[in-house]
């Protein structure tokens, strides 16, 4: 499980979150609009605290009018679909207490996917969910999906980072209006990261770390990014990457780190869909 805390749903860069156990663990967000939600591994959530201006005291639960973004993960296992879908999505709701969710996504490209988008198509409809998209999904799933119903992904989350960049997956989600969301934008520190010669050259030449470099490069390119962070002045960091601006050489630099191979996993290999269809979780 995971709580998150989903900053204003901004014009450039849509969406900042950050992960710890508990909302104790967590300093108090200062943001306005910022919620404390608790993402469970059913794909439901329940508001833990609401972000308030005045020193951090909790608003009360009603979120109505709050500038929020509140992206939900699909259940995902071998039984998924229409039906569990549907009951996925009330639940999400009745545990957040909200009328709507911005954002849901089907996690996986996995089992009956078609089924669990036709429950999503029904709830947008019905403005349940203002928003829908996928997560992991390849070129040739991303068309599958977007070819055989009537609402195409608003959002399709995968791994982006400057060691694993998409370009051709970027290219198919631009050239169908689907927007790409980056998730590990840092790699998770793999290969690194943070301490690469070539990020922290360009870093230097603009006074700024090479997480900040890294935001930055995937703003230029047009990817929604996700940083996580559980340090408010790390949040802070995150946040300045708009006063300055990559060369297009140092974007060119930047390119040449691409491995064109997952630091995480293939979903193509065979033994991930096995693994994720051992899983078995009530809605």
């Amino acid at each position: 499980a995971q709580v998150i805390s989903l900053i204003r749903f901004g014009r450039e860069l849509p969406t900042f979150q950050r992960v710890c156990d508990e909302p104790e663990d967590c300093p108090v967000p200062k943001k306005p609009g910022a919620i404390w939600v608790h993402i469970s591994d059913d794909g439901g959530a329940d508001v833990k605290d609401v972000d308030a201006t005045n020193d951090g005291a909790p608003k009360p639960s009603g979120l109505d009018g709050l500038a929020v973004f509140d992206p939900v993960p699909a259940p995902l296992e071998r039984k998924a679909g229409y039906e569990r879908a549907q009951r996925a999505i009330d639940a999400s709701l009745r545990r957040l207490g909200l009328d709507y969710l911005d954002l849901y996504l089907i996690h996986q490209p996995f089992g009956d996917v078609h089924g669990a988008w036709r429950a999503m198509q029904e709830a947008h409809r019905a403005g349940k969910l203002r928003a829908i998209g996928v997560s992991n999904f390849a070129p040739d799933r991303l068309m599958d999906i977007t070819a055989f119903n009537e609402i195409k992904p608003a959002v399709n989350q995968i791994e982006t980072h400057v060691y694993y960049q998409r370009a051709v997956d970027h290219q198919v989600m631009a050239d169908y209006g689907v927007h790409h969301e980056s998730w590990g934008p840092f790699a998770e520190g793999r290969n690194n990261m943070f301490a690469d010669p070539t990020l922290t050259a360009i870093g230097a030449a603009h006074d700024k770390s090479v997480g900040q470099v890294v935001l930055r490069w995937l703003v230029q390119r047009d990817v929604i990014v996700i940083p996580k962070s559980v340090r408010p002045e790390r949040m802070q960091e995150n946040l300045d990457v708009f006063d300055f601006e990559l060369t297009p050489t140092q974007m060119d630099e930047i390119a040449t780190l691409d491995t064109g191979t997952s630091l995480f996993f293939d979903h193509r290999d065979p033994a991930i869909p096995a693994q994720f269809a051992s899983r078995h979780i009530d809605v």
